[in-house]
């Protein structure tokens, strides 16, 4: 047998070995893996530095009202893809297209949210002012950067002709895109909690 039909016969073969529908999904845990360690990373430089003093003013706590806004958005916009989710699994693919595109309405208003919040903040907290300053907005900054690709990935996932496993998107983009919506929710709760809660409770405790 020649080279080149052993090369043909070799491509028969794998195209009738199964698809792995699973591997993108597990691609993106690594990503998230990844990610989560880069967050972990800043979450320890924010408490390692307010440990200081002398790098770390004594400034007042950010206000939470914008921030608990946008963690309601966020979490009612992961309610909303995980529907769509469970209608892509039962063939209501019109339905999971209209909760993706919702999700991604919902993500649009939580960037022009944030925006506003960076501009009330500014008056009081910049980057430049220390620290705690330069923490703060890096932490939020990066997350909000983490919003904006999830929205990138939502849009290319809605504009694919098919979400079935099988026909034309064999590795459920669907799912792994909403898996990483998922965690940039899940690290908003952990944002709202160490940086906006926490300091609002320390500053009445000591008076602020």
């Amino acid at each position: 047998m020649s080279s080149v039909a052993q090369a043909r016969g070799q491509q028969v073969r794998l195209r009738a070995l199964p698809i792995d529908q699973r591997r993108g999904f597990h691609a993106m845990g690594c990503l998230i893996a990844t990610e989560f360690a880069l967050f972990t990373c800043l979450f320890a430089s924010y408490f390692f530095l307010g440990t200081n003093k002398d790098r770390w003013a004594n400034e007042m706590p950010p206000h939470m009202h914008y921030a608990f806004i946008l963690l309601a958005i966020l979490l009612g916009s992961s309610a909303v893809l995980r529907w769509g989710e469970r209608q892509v699994r039962r063939g209501g693919f019109l339905a999971a297209r209209l909760a993706l595109w919702a999700t991604v309405a919902m993500g649009i208003v939580f960037v022009v949210l944030q925006c506003f919040e960076y501009l009330s903040h500014w008056k009081t907290l910049a980057p430049y002012s220390d620290s705690y300053g330069a923490l703060f907005h890096a932490i939020t900054t990066f997350h909000a950067a983490h919003v904006v690709v999830g929205l990138l990935l939502l849009g290319y996932v809605g504009v694919l002709p098919r979400y079935a496993d099988s026909a034309g998107s064999p590795h459920r983009p669907y799912q792994t895109v909403a898996l990483y919506w998922h965690f940039v929710d899940f690290v908003w709760i952990f944002i709202v909690a160490l940086l906006y809660v926490i300091p609002n409770i320390l500053g009445h405790m000591h008076g602020h």
